[in-house]
């Protein structure tokens, strides 16, 4: 029974839940392999599923949990935070921007801009590029809405880091951005 039930719904979920995880961790193989883990799961707690919530919250839940844990495990991975090469040189000592990194004016309609496919086509883009926790605290923030502290307690990182984790995200976005999209 429980078998051919998650062959069920291996059949009718695994493109949704690829879709889902995907823009997450943007590797197509590691997306891959964590909504397989979301069936293998799923196939291991059946007995526990009691149709509470429909199968498919439940399958994406338990996706959202596999993601956040491969995220957590390469937090633990980390074993150096010093800054990337040139990661600094936008700023003076003082924290202001150096005049040839001052950021440009778009000279767009942010509406119309930001509303387009092809703009999130870049965005994706840019934000595949961040490092694995950047690119995590950016979309958990602002993307998936998720609070300060629960983006803290969920990455197990200190909000010192939480903060220059998304200081960096926004900095390495906002140039991406500009030469892919608002200056190009």
């Amino acid at each position: 029974m429980a078998g051919s039930k998650i062959d069920e719904w291996v059949m009718q979920y695994s493109d949704m839940l690829l879709r889902y995880a995907l823009p997450r961790v943007h590797d197509r193989e590691i997306a891959k392999d964590l909504v397989q883990e979301t069936f293998v799961a799923a196939w291991r707690n059946i007995d526990h599923f009691r149709g509470e919530i429909s199968e498919k919250n439940w399958l994406y839940t338990i996706l959202k949990n596999k993601i956040i844990d491969h995220f957590r495990k390469a937090a633990n991975r980390l074993t150096d935070s010093l800054p990337e090469i040139g990661e600094e040189t936008a700023f003076r000592n003082n924290g202001h921007w150096k005049s040839e990194n001052y950021p440009a004016a778009w000279g767009i309609d942010y509406n119309q801009g930001i509303e387009s496919k092809e703009f999130y086509e870049v965005l994706d883009q840019c934000k595949s590029k961040l490092k694995d926790l950047q690119n995590m605290v950016f979309t958990m923030k602002y993307l998936e809405g998720a609070a300060s502290e629960e983006i803290c307690k969920v990455l197990h990182i200190t909000p010192s880091n939480y903060w220059v984790l998304l200081h960096r995200a926004k900095v390495q976005l906002r140039s991406c951005l500009e030469k892919n999209w608002f200056l190009r």
